[in-house]
């Protein structure tokens, strides 16, 4: 599902009006009454005392037509407007002003006690048309206070285009947001719809056509999307009767320390299960028998260790002739972080990596890269994945995981500018963010995935997508919303609380063929 930021809405808005000579006041009215019609089909209830709380801007506008439709259908309606009508312009004054033609009154509401006083009655439900899209400072004084006492009311409260208070790109709450039940946006999804926090605050979502022109968006050619599993069935491909295991890739699975042998079976396992023809993992020869006998498919090759971890100087020699025969390197799960650990990124990186050999860096591998400096991977001469939970982020940042979490889209985007590397930031609504400008929003997943060994199982399957030649941004993609969707198949069956990392292993074929029919 295409997603677009607040500057390609307003240029959707542009060019279907100046190019294709759509009036803006028709997209405005029909953006008005498509609320209208989702409000009195969602909450039919709330016709005894409705409230519009508008701004002064086109949103407002938008909640005018809706307020003026409500009232031809039978409602009891008040509008409340965050300013004076005497402000108002353009489209919004004249929506404005053909609501108060239908009798509808319109309470001026520009200072913190005349705001109080105006929404002191508690409505039977709630239009909020405060901000749209374009909001990109922080919510202050009088709208502040507006929607914190919208929200105190706990009635049904309908969204124009976005919860006021949700910064349309990044899903960021400024200051204070709209807690809505429904959100009516316009032609197309905005990243703040799908990115939490701001997805949190956007309830139900619908999306309505009001009339943009149709090729406006090939113009405009939007690289965001909300992953569902009609965008990836392309990229599962049937396999022919003819198959060997030399057709589907050979990752290297360098993971593990004293301690952290699951960390390796993981990976390792999960890449099995996701196709991969061959695996061969490289782990500290004190933990090699632990994993050989873990997995009787795997292969395992011991490593030079000190105290339980690879030994940095010695480790190379070993890996370069592993590394023949490898298409994709997983490197990280286990490993920790010590002098010998980052000495070996910092050796995968300058001089392991290969242009055909896509390196995926996970758990420790990042905290070590964060050690030596994420610019080092401007040296690799290959393609590079990173896939950090927020906690790792932030290492690499240079910030704390609340700031990550807060906006993630535009982490993942600057962690991707600053390293080149195709980069995914976990967590709900994992995103994903390439060097050429693409961000993805994953769609799958619920909270039973938070326990041990996710990060692990992700991490082998994207390695073995990457061994099947897929480029990195689509191995993300498919990998991401394949390892979402098996945990919800195996929260349907077992239950949301208690599944392991385990579980969603072994449910990876079944749900690699649910995913290529259901699409």
């Amino acid at each position: 599902m295409i997603l677009l930021n607040a500057s390609e809405s307003r240029e959707l808005d542009r060019i279907s009006q100046e190019k294709y000579g759509i009036p803006s006041y028709s997209l405005m009215t029909r953006a008005g009454e498509a609320v209208a019609d989702a409000l009195i089909e969602r909450f039919p209830d709330a016709a005894t005392d409705l409230l519009v709380v508008a701004g002064k801007g086109n949103n407002g506008g938008d909640g005018f037509v809706a307020a003026r439709r409500l009232i031809q259908d039978g409602f009891a309606v008040r509008a409340v407007l965050l300013g004076r009508v005497a402000d108002l312009k353009g489209d919004a004054a004249r929506a404005n002003a053909e609501f108060r033609a239908c009798r509808g009154k319109v309470l001026e509401a520009s200072t913190a006690a005349s705001i109080e006083a105006a929404l002191s009655k508690r409505p039977s439900a709630v239009v909020d048309a405060i901000f749209g899209t374009g909001l990109n400072a922080e919510v202050k004084d009088g709208p502040r206070r507006a929607i914190e006492i919208v929200n105190s009311f706990a009635v049904p409260t309908v969204a124009v285009d976005i919860a006021s208070g949700v910064n349309s790109d990044t899903g960021g709450v400024m200051g204070a947001a709209i807690q809505a039940s429904l959100t009516v946006t316009f032609g197309f999804a905005k990243f703040g719809h799908v990115s939490y926090p701001g997805a949190g605050q956007c309830g139900e979502l619908r999306i309505v056509d009001i009339g943009f022109a149709p090729r406006a968006i090939d113009e405009i050619a939007p690289r965001g999307r909300f992953l569902e599993g009609a965008d990836l069935q392309h990229l599962i491909r049937a396999r022919p009767v003819t198959s060997n295991k030399g057709m589907y890739g050979h990752p290297l699975v360098i993971a593990g320390g004293r301690g952290k042998s699951g960390a390796v079976l993981l990976a390792s396992r999960a890449a099995l299960r996701t196709g991969a023809g061959l695996v061969t993992a490289a782990m500290p020869e004190s933990i090699q028998p632990i994993v050989a006998a873990g997995q009787a498919e795997l292969m395992t090759e011991p490593i030079a260790d000190r105290d339980g971890h690879f030994d940095g100087a010695h480790a190379p020699d070993a890996l370069k002739m592993l590394l023949k025969g490898k298409n994709a390197l997983i490197v990280g799960p286990g490993i920790g972080v010590t002098d010998d650990t980052k000495r070996l990124i910092e050796w995968l990186i300058s001089d392991a990596s290969e242009p055909e050999r896509p390196t995926l860096i996970d758990a420790d591998g990042l905290n070590a890269l964060a050690a030596i400096g994420c610019e080092a991977l401007k040296r690799a001469r290959g393609p590079v994945v990173l896939t950090p939970h927020p906690g790792e982020a932030a290492r690499l940042l240079g910030g704390t995981p609340s700031t990550i979490n807060d906006d993630r889209v535009t982490a993942a985007r600057t962690l991707a500018e600053r390293t080149g590397a195709t980069v995914l930031i976990k967590g709900a609504r994992s995103v994903i963010a390439s060097p050429d400008g693409d961000v993805y929003v994953n769609s799958t997943g619920n909270p039973g995935m938070a326990t041990p060994g996710m990060g692990d199982a992700l991490s082998g399957m994207v390695g073995a997508l990457l061994g099947q030649h897929l480029r990195p941004l689509d191995a993300l993609a498919l990998g991401v919303f394949l390892h979402g969707y098996a945990a919800d198949r195996v929260a349907a069956r077992m239950g949301r609380v208690g599944y392991l990392a385990g579980d969603l292993i072994d449910e990876l074929p079944a749900a690699l063929e649910a995913l290529m029919l259901d699409a």
